[in-house]
C-alpha cells in the first residue's frame, strides 16, 4: 500500500437542521446544534483512515478546545497526526444548515487554516510519501508550492479544487489527478457540464493528466485522454450531503493507493459516498469497511 499525505484544513463543524434554507433577510428556527469534526482536508484524511489507508495529515489548528478535539479524532480514526498549532488564530470552524431535502448551506471561517504559509513547508514532509492530496481551504500559494515540491520528487499529486477559484495553468499542469464536481468543473474550465462532450472540452481546457468529475445523483466520469469511464450513482434516501464529495475523494485515493484500477476505484468511491449521505455530519458520516459490509455495499 502506498503512503498518502493530506495537507489541508481542519474545522469544527457546527451543524443545525432547518425546515428550509432561509432566503435573504429571513429568520428560521434551527433544530438542535451538533459539533462535528470537519474541514475538507481532515474529512478526506479521516475517510482514508477509516477505510484502512496509510495516511498522514498536516494542517494548522489553534490552541483551543476545538483543536484538541479535532486532533484526538484524527488519532482515533487511524490518521497519523503531524498537524501544527498556532496561538495567532482560533481553530477553523464551519456553520452548516441542513434542510429537509438534505441540501446544505455552509459558511467556512478559516481561522488557523489561513496561516499555513509556503515558508512553513519542510522537505521532510515528503519523506517516504507516494501520494499528496490537497484542497483549497488553505492559502492558494501554499497549495501551489506544495504541488511544485511534490512534483520535484515525482510524487503523485491529487487536487480537489474546493472551494472553487481560478487556478493558473502552471499549477494545473503539475496536478496528476484533478477531482471536481459540476460547479468546480464549470468554474475552472468555463464550460457547463451538460453531456459527455463537456468532459472532452473541459479536459482540453484544463490540461491536467487525469480528470474525475462527480455529478451527484448523475454519477461520475473519468478521462485521461486514452481512457474514459462512467460510473452511475447509487439511489439512496439521503439525509445530509455534507462530506459526500470528501468521502468520494478519500475512498478514490485510498483505492488508488492499493493499486486498484481507476474504474474500480470510482465504483468503490460511489458506494462510500452513497453511504455517507445517509448519515448526518461530516466525519461522523464516513464509513468503515465494516459499515459498508453491513449495508451490503461491498
Amino acid at each position: 500500500m502506498k503512503k498518502i499525505l493530506v495537507i489541508g484544513s481542519l474545522n469544527m463543524d457546527q451543524v443545525t437542521k432547518v425546515h428550509h434554507t432561509p432566503k435573504i433577510g429571513e429568520t428560521v428556527v434551527g433544530n438542535g446544534l451538533e459539533l462535528i469534526a470537519g474541514g475538507k482536508g481532515a474529512n478526506q484524511a479521516v475517510a482514508m483512515g477509516k477505510l484502512g489507508a496509510d495516511i498522514t495529515m498536516i494542517g494548522m489548528v489553534g490552541t483551543d478546545d476545538f483543536a484538541s478535539q479535532l486532533l484526538d479524532n484524527l488519532k482515533q480514526m487511524g490518521v497519523t497526526d503531524k498537524v501544527m498549532k498556532t496561538d495567532k488564530a482560533p481553530t477553523g470552524t464551519a456553520l452548516i444548515m441542513v434542510n429537509e431535502s438534505a441540501d446544505n448551506s455552509i459558511v467556512v471561517i478559516a481561522g488557523a487554516n489561513g496561516l499555513l504559509k509556503p515558508d512553513m513547508i519542510k522537505p521532510s514532509w515528503f519523506d517516504d510519501i507516494d501520494i499528496v492530496v490537497l484542497q483549497l481551504e488553505i492559502p492558494l500559494d501554499t497549495v501551489a508550492e506544495i504541488i511544485k515540491q511534490a512534483k520535484a520528487r515525482n510524487i503523485y499529486t491529487v487536487l480537489n479544487p474546493s472551494p472553487a477559484t481560478h487556478l493558473d495553468e502552471d499549477l494545473l499542469k503539475d496536478v496528476d489527478l484533478l477531482v471536481v464536481n459540476e460547479t468546480e468543473f464549470e468554474s475552472l474550465s468555463g464550460i457547463e457540464f451538460e453531456a459527455e462532450e463537456s468532459l472532452d472540452k473541459g479536459y482540453e481546457k484544463l490540461k491536467v493528466k487525469e480528470l474525475v468529475v462527480t455529478l451527484g445523483t448523475k454519477g461520475s466520469w473519468y478521462y485521461d485522454k486514452a481512457s474514459k469511464y462512467y460510473v452511475p450513482a447509487l439511489k439512496v434516501d439521503a439525509i445530509d450531503t455534507t462530506a459526500a464529495g470528501d468521502s468520494y475523494m478519500g475512498a478514490l485515493v485510498c483505492e488508488i493507493s492499493k493499486g486498484i484500477p481507476i474504474s474500480q476505484a470510482m465504483e468503490f468511491a460511489t458506494k462510500v459516498a452513497a453511504y455517507t449521505v445517509t448519515k448526518l455530519g461530516a466525519q461522523s458520516s464516513l464509513p468503515t469497511l465494516e459499515d459498508l459490509k453491513e449495508r451490503g455495499l461491498i
